[in-house]
C-alpha cells in the first residue's frame, strides 16, 4: 500500500529537477608477509578482464552495470557512468584490487539475497546481491545504494566506493546491486537488511544502528525504507535504521517518524535541487528529528566521494552524524 507512494513518473521527475548463496572465493598466492601476490589491476586494465576475473566468480559481471548502455570506456580510466561526475579513475583501481584482494585471501565478498528458485522465477533477481566490504568483527553496519535514474546500478561510482571507505574505519559495509525500478529496487534493498540481520552472527556484524547510504535514486532507496522499514517492501519486521545518509536527490516526502537524516548535494545540480533537499531537511528538524544538510559550491550531481571537489570530507561528516546517533 505505501509502496504506491513510489510509482508512476518518478524517473522522470528525477531527471528533471534470507536466503543468500554464498560462492567459495578461489585461493590465493600469500608471500610470507601474508600480502596477496596476484597481479593488480591498473587504469590501463581492460573493464571486461575486470568483470572476468576468475578470483570474482559469476558475480563479477555485476561490479559494473548489467545494462552496458549506462557506462563507456575500454578501461578502468576510462570508465564513464551516466549522470555521474567526478568520477575517479584511481579510486575505482582500488576499489577493483580491494575486492579481488579480499577474495583471494579468502573473504566472501558476494552475497546472493534470493534463493535459486526466486532467480528461477523471475529471472530479473539474477542481477541482484551484496558485494561485502568487512570491517571490524563485530561492528555495526551500512548499506550503500547507488544511484542510476532507477535504470542501472551506479555502483563503482556511487556505492562501492563509500562502502570501501566505511570499511577502512572499522564499519561492515555493503553495497547493494539491484533490479532497476524504484519498487523493484526498494524490495531488494528489504530483502537485503532481512538478510544482514537474518546471518548477523555469520556475517559478525552488529544489527544495532545501522545506517543506510544513497545517492540520487539510491538516496530515495535509503530515505523510503528508512522511514516505511523493510516489511513494507516485503522484507521483515525489523528496527528503523540509526541514520540515513542521502546524497542528491530531490525528495519532498517527509515526517515525524523519518530517521535521524543527514544529506548532501552540490549547488549546480540540474536533477536535485539544493533548495529542494535543505527544505525537507528543515521540516524533518522543526518535527525533532536530527538532521545535518550540506551544500556544496560549483558541483553537479553524481560526485560520489567528491575527492578533489568542494565536498571532499563530506563522507567525514556523514559518519560522525552516525556516530552522534549511536552515541544518543
Amino acid at each position: 500500500m505505501k509502496a504506491l507512494l513510489i510509482t508512476g513518473g518518478l524517473l522522470l521527475a528525477m531527471l528533471l529537477s534470507a536466503c543468500g548463496i554464498t560462492q567459495d572465493p578461489p585461493q590465493a598466492a600469500v608471500s610470507e608477509e601474508g600480502e596477496v601476490t596476484e597481479g593488480t589491476f591498473t587504469v590501463d586494465t581492460p573493464i571486461s578482464e575486470v568483470a572476468g576475473d576468475p578470483a570474482f566468480g559469476e558475480y563479477g559481471r555485476l561490479l559494473f552495470p548489467a545494462n552496458e548502455a549506462y557506462y563507456s570506456g575500454e578501461t578502468l580510466g576510462e570508465l564513464e557512468l551516466t549522470y555521474y561526475s567526478h568520477i575517479d579513475p584511481d579510486k575505482t583501481v582500488e576499489i577493483a584490487n580491494s575486492l579481488k584482494s579480499r577474495a583471494l585471501a579468502g573473504e566472501t565478498i558476494f552475497y546472493d539475497i534470493y534463493t535459486d528458485a526466486e532467480k528461477a522465477e523471475d529471472p530479473a533477481k539474477e542481477d541482484t546481491g551484496l558485494f561485502f566490504f568487512k570491517g571490524e568483527p563485530g561492528e555495526k553496519f551500512a548499506v550503500c545504494n547507488a544511484g542510476g535514474a532507477f535504470a542501472y546500478v551506479g555502483a563503482m561510482q556511487d556505492s562501492f566506493p563509500h562502502a570501501l571507505e566505511l570499511s577502512k574505519k572499522g564499519y561492515n559495509a555493503f553495497a547493494l546491486i539491484y533490479r532497476p525500478g524504484a519498487q523493484t529496487a526498494c524490495e531488494d534493498l528489504a530483502r537485503a537488511i532481512t538478510f544482514i540481520f537474518e546471518h548477523a552472527e555469520e556475517l559478525e556484524v552488529d544489527k544495532d544502528c545501522y545506517s543506510l547510504w544513497g545517492g540520487s535514486a539510491g538516496a530515495r532507496m535509503a530515505a523510503w525504507l528508512g522511514t516505511y522499514g523493510p516489511s513494507a517492501f516485503g522484507g521483515g519486521d525489523l528496527p528503523q535504521p540509526g541514520a540515513v545518509i542521502m546524497q542528491y536527490t530531490g525528495l519532498s516526502d517527509y515526517s515525524a517518524e523519518d530517521p535521524p537524516t543527514f544529506a548532501c548535494v552540490g549547488d549546480n545540480d540540474g536533477i536535485a535541487s539544493w533548495r529542494t533537499m535543505q527544505a525537507r531537511l528543515d521540516a524533518l528538524s522543526s518535527l525533532g528529528v536530527p538532521t545535518e544538510f550540506h551544500h556544496y559550491p560549483g558541483l553537479g550531481h553524481g560526485f560520489g566521494l567528491g575527492t578533489g571537489t568542494s565536498a571532499e570530507g563530506w563522507l567525514d561528516l556523514a559518519v560522525q552524524f552516525w556516530e552522534n546517533q549511536m552515541e544518543a
